[in-house]
């Protein structure tokens, strides 16, 4: 394919920003050599979060970043003046050639939101695209055009954080995307997927959960409490049960039987008083991603797949999730399956969309060849 045609995404030396960002938040993509102006925004609007995707010029003009934004869906005004604002200095740019100022939108709410968008969004054009679509056309880019994006992680190792080698194959593989719920994608080719199964227990359910049971305030509030929680007061573990390990089903002393299985035994409430949200948080946290990962390590083993992506913004980076996830896919599949992680995991739906528009198609073109 002749890459002369790609003038919009010039992905030369494209780097991930090592500069200090605030916890669970996604770094910058640099892009040393994309001199030209990049002014159209894509976002992709979930069940329980807004993510926004925009380029910006260096100071110098030489160059320039790809940012990463995200909202509480609930907070969907603000963040659409977030992005009116963006479009609004996409005007003020001298080398925006084109008057045409277009925002990219996918995701549930670009439907749900839509009117909403058109409104406040005077004289921007409004592109929807296919949900599932954007999710693998922004986790191919990732995959094969970022360089250390994709990773596995063991808490057990020196360095938990292991990158991984661009695939000399790409496909097939599986994508297990962890929003409000949970979606789980066959990829076989550039434009050959399909949605092979899902679970309504996802990041909406943890969140819902630590709402009605906790005192945190967000979810990344809610990760953070996660962190100096024990979950063996709430949970009943097999050392509970048997008193050691039962080694004859491999199962060791410390492996949960029964997540919040401790909260109905008598006398435990009375004894403890009120459960403390950080042994809360760290169970439901444990629930959760040990039931995702058990239900996607069931649909690698049937559908013969070895390579299993995580994304969405249920992950954030966060220890405990990723090492739980890895744990669980390792276990069931005795080491034969890995977990894979990315760095951009929770922007992939948002990426894809903004690739999509004009000449970033030609860019996608390239990705699949």
């Amino acid at each position: 394919m002749n890459k002369d045609k790609i003038s919009i995404m010039n992905l030369d030396g494209a780097s991930v920003s090592e500069a200090t960002f605030a916890a669970h938040e996604t770094r910058d993509i640099v892009l040393p050599n994309q001199n030209e102006h990049v002014a159209h925004v894509a976002i992709d609007i979930g069940g329980s979060l807004a993510k926004i995707v925009y380029f910006t010029s260096s100071a110098n003009r030489k160059g320039g970043r790809l940012h990463f934004k995200k909202f509480e869906t609930e907070k969907i005004d603000e963040c659409i003046d977030y992005v009116a604002a963006l479009m609004a200095d996409a005007r003020l740019e001298p080398r925006n050639n084109n008057n045409n100022l277009v925002l990219k939108a996918t995701g549930g709410g670009a439907h749900l939101f839509y009117d909403k968008l058109k409104e406040r969004l005077s004289g921007v054009i409004i592109e929807k695209e296919d949900e599932m679509d954007c999710l693998i056309t922004g986790l191919n880019f990732f995959i094969t055009e970022i360089p250390y994006e994709v990773f596995t992680y063991n808490e057990h190792d020196p360095e938990p954080m292991k990158f991984e080698k661009k695939a000399n194959d790409l496909y097939p593989y599986m994508l297990v995307n962890i929003g409000s719920g949970v979606s789980i994608l066959k990829v076989t080719g550039p434009d050959e997927f399909s949605r092979i199964s899902g679970t309504s227990l996802g990041g909406g359910t943890l969140w819902g959960l630590m709402s009605l049971l906790t005192d945190a305030t967000s979810f990344d509030d809610m990760l953070e409490m996660s962190k100096t929680g024990d979950n063996r007061n709430v949970d009943l573990l097999v050392g509970d049960i048997y008193g050691s390990d039962y080694s004859k089903l491999g199962l060791k002393s410390t492996r949960i039987a029964s997540s919040f299985g401790k909260v109905f035994k008598k006398g435990v409430r009375q004894a403890q008083g009120k459960f403390q949200s950080p042994d809360i948080a760290k169970s439901l946290l444990f629930m959760v991603s040990n039931n995702i990962g058990q239900i996607a390590y069931l649909n690698a083993k049937q559908h013969n797949l070895t390579r299993i992506y995580f994304g969405g913004c249920f992950i954030r980076g966060h220890p405990i999730t990723m090492n739980t996830l890895s744990y669980a896919i390792n276990f069931w599949s005795n080491g034969e399956m890995k977990a894979l992680f990315l760095r951009h995991e929770g922007h992939l739906g948002a990426t894809g969309a903004f690739l999509k528009h004009g000449d970033a198609k030609s860019l996608i073109e390239m990705i699949h060849t």
